[in-house]
């Protein structure tokens, strides 16, 4: 009889162990699938600041050919395109699950943002640059791409959230845990101060 209740619970174990296994590998399935969301996410906002970032040097160009007295609009250009070179070297997993380092790369890319409207204001006092081709195309270019920046940013915080919502559900925070800073929390992008929206550029 003793031999039958030890067999038993073995069996229970054994079958207690197996279901514990299966959900630990769902869980750890589920968090691998969402956090690859996130970083599939963060490539496309990459890119297209990396879009922004490439398109400066020429807006700055064709602007200072016309307007190259404007010396402290364009330092502040080069500055803050540099702040951006310097954030952007950081990896996707550290800028992602790290929130000071993420606010640092923001804050690059907002100090971008208004460096460059800064110098479309400049633009307003030379009708004749305005008119020229390239730098229509450069105007066309530029706008795009802050619209671009702002659907990838939203579908970023989107992907982020998914992560972070099945991350922090129990029993799922419990096994993220094991596994350190592998399933840290994602941060988000926030909006600037009185922006809700990309940055509209007036010429």
């Amino acid at each position: 009889m003793k031999k039958w209740i030890g067999l038993g619970c073995l069996a229970a174990l054994a079958v207690f162990v197996l279901v514990f296994a299966v959900f630990v590998m769902g869980s750890y399935n589920s968090l691998v699938t969402l956090d690859q969301g996130v970083k599939s996410a963060w490539a496309q906002v990459e890119n297209d600041y990396q879009r922004r970032f490439d398109l400066v040097p020429n807006l700055v160009e064709t602007v200072k050919g016309a307007a190259n007295f404007e010396k402290d609009t364009f330092t502040a250009v080069t500055e803050a395109r540099s702040q951006v070179g310097k954030m952007s070297a950081a990896g996707a997993d550290k800028l992602t699950s790290d929130p000071e380092a993420f606010k640092k790369f923001e804050a690059a890319q907002n100090g971008l943002s208004s460096a460059l409207s800064r110098l479309m204001v400049v633009v307003e006092k030379y009708p004749d640059l305005k008119a020229t081709q390239n730098f229509r195309d450069l105007q066309a270019q530029l706008e795009g791409t802050e619209n671009r920046i702002a659907v990838a940013r939203m579908r970023f915080n989107e992907a982020a959230q998914a992560f972070n919502t099945k991350r922090n559900r129990f029993p799922t925070v419990v096994i993220a845990g094991f596994f350190g800073s592998k399933f840290a929390e994602k941060a988000y992008f926030s909006a600037q101060a009185g922006a809700e929206a990309a940055p509209k550029v007036k010429f």
